[in-house]
């Protein structure tokens, strides 16, 4: 018991000391802010000494004063400038972080809208394949159907940048079109496609599928 007691009581004693502390901290801060303004109106209030043009004892005052001020501007006229180039750095990095992300974004878009369109050019081949397979005898309305069905596809195709590679008659070039077969023939002209085996297509300027050809 006398232990807790002694406990309690250190702990009492270090609380009371505590808020002397902080009593006597805040009396002497309001004791300096007291200081200075008296000191700030005896400065003020002083009287002229004998023998002193009183024009020349206000001008004089009046250009302490002014100085006082000038200086308090320029601090402020500091501060003003640093926050002015801490929001503009700020402002910089949103736009850079926004331009950024925007990049990023659409970066994404036209990677997941080119693995849509390498899956979807078979299926357009397979149904060209059907189309060229039915006999000129046996294409009846629901040939017609499937024609009209074809073209809304390679029309959708068209309106998101999809463009077919042209190939058969156009001369040979590497960055579009992939060589699998080459003939000599004296009445083409070297280095010309003479047949396509697999149509080649591009999505807003880059190619998704090189053209298969004979050359």
């Amino acid at each position: 018991m006398a232990d807790m007691e002694k406990d309690l009581n250190r702990e009492a004693t270090e609380e009371m000391a505590e808020e002397v502390t902080e009593e006597t901290m805040e009396e002497q801060a309001t004791a300096e802010e007291a200081t200075e303004d008296v000191a700030e109106d005896v400065e003020e209030s002083e009287e002229i000494p004998e023998g002193v043009d009183p024009k020349t004892w206000a001008e004089k005052r009046a250009a302490k004063k002014q100085a006082k001020q000038d200086k308090k501007d320029k601090v402020y006229k500091e501060q003003i400038e640093q926050l002015e180039d801490k929001v503009k750095r700020q402002l910089a990095e949103f736009e850079n972080f926004r331009n950024r992300t925007e990049k990023e974004k659409q970066a994404m878009f036209e990677t997941g809208a080119k693995s849509v369109i390498e899956k979807i050019l078979p299926v357009i081949d397979n149904f060209e394949r059907g189309l060229a397979a039915i006999e000129p005898d046996n294409k009846d309305s629901f040939y017609d159907g499937m024609v009209m069905i074809h073209k809304q596809m390679l029309g959708e195709l068209e309106k998101i940048g999809v463009t077919p590679i042209e190939a058969v008659g156009k001369e040979f070039d590497p960055a579009f079109h992939n060589a699998v077969m080459h003939v000599e023939d004296e009445e083409i002209e070297e280095s010309t496609v003479v047949e396509e085996f697999q149509k080649g297509s591009i999505y807003k300027e880059q190619v998704i599928r090189y053209s298969m050809v004979k050359v």
